[in-house]
């Protein structure tokens, strides 16, 4: 995934830190350790001064040189076995004196073996979501603030739900939907009227599915139609990160599909988004206040039909909640 400079920048402060803390860190140690044990220096110069010496061996002769090196081994050895003597006197582990790393498998350097570390490329990935996540205008709301007593419980007629029990099924679906979340979760489609709470469900979805350590990119339609548009004609310096992200989140969340003014680049990327994430069996959340046959209508057949035979969509019905809240607190 390709990121801007700031990000790689800020990454390798990042990085750079953690190595310095991790040796300062270490170096109390042993400081620490040497006050205790003033013998732990004397063996330490002996391991280092055997290594020195071994070096003398160039110069001799083979069958010299393997005795003299053996010499030496032995010598270190020894002083590694008298530190460890020394530690368990204290109760202390045998890599108690170890520098301990956040990453051991690069020693925080954020490369191993010529490429980039597991943990340089997920301190990339996490810091471009947290950029991105500050440029989204809205805060997670959580499930335990969803109100279903908004919702009428007066059915329309006698074989239908009322909209507080259907609302009741949509709620349930959202939490279970969190609970076993992962990256081959199913999409979801909330469609209703404005003020309906698909914003404050997906919100909490999202809020929860961060909680458990996934990648999400949560915007507005029209947020991320203008952040592609500017980035795919060069109105930006991100080198097509926020595309990226946008097609390899774990998961993405659409708010307010068709409140965005249409394109047929906006047509063009919309479809992308969704094709490429089905294809690549990654989930989405799209909220929108169009029906199908709108969205069919202002897109175009080959989208409605994905969202269709892949999406769960579910159907938001009741009267405009910020209108009931605004009127009983008045």
């Amino acid at each position: 995934m390709p990121y801007n400079k700031e990000i790689y920048e800020k990454a390798q402060e990042i990085i750079e830190q953690r190595r310095k803390d991790a040796e300062n860190k270490n170096s109390a140690i042993i400081r620490l350790f040497e006050t205790m044990e003033p013998e732990y220096s004397a063996l330490k110069k002996e391991m280092i001064n055997s290594v020195k010496e071994a070096v003398k061996a160039i110069d001799m002769s083979p069958e010299k040189a393997a005795e003299f090196i053996q010499q030496q081994k032995i010598r270190n050895l020894t002083a590694q076995q008298n530190i460890k003597l020394l530690l368990k006197k204290h109760s202390l582990s045998e890599n108690y004196l170890e520098i301990k790393y956040f990453c051991p498998e690069c020693e925080d350097t954020g490369f191993k073996d010529g490429k980039l570390c597991e943990c340089h490329i997920k301190l990339l990935k996490d810091l471009a979501f947290e950029e991105a996540g500050k440029k989204s205008p809205l805060k997670f709301c959580r499930f335990e603030d969803f109100r279903l007593d908004y919702y009428s419980d007066k059915a329309p007629s006698k074989n239908e739900l009322s909209p507080r029990e259907k609302m009741e099924e949509i709620y349930s679906f959202c939490k279970e939907y969190t609970a076993s979340f992962d990256t081959s979760s199913q999409s979801v489609l909330m469609q209703g009227q404005t003020g309906l709470g698909k914003t404050h469900l997906s919100l909490s979805i999202a809020g929860e599915v961060i909680k458990k350590g996934y990648s999400v990119l949560y915007n507005s339609a029209q947020n991320i139609f203008n952040t592609l548009q500017k980035e795919r004609f060069g109105k930006s310096d991100t080198g097509g990160a926020f595309e990226a992200m946008v097609l390899e989140c774990d998961l993405l969340v659409i708010d307010d599909l068709g409140a965005e003014f249409f394109t047929q680049f906006t047509n063009a990327a919309l479809y992308n988004i969704i094709n490429t994430r089905i294809n690549m069996c990654l989930p989405t959340i799209i909220s929108t206040n169009l029906t199908l046959s709108e969205i069919e209508n202002i897109y175009s057949t080959r989208i409605s039909s994905r969202l269709i035979g892949e999406y769960a969509v579910l159907n938001f019905s009741g009267n405009d909640i910020r209108q009931i809240k605004s009127e009983n607190n008045q």
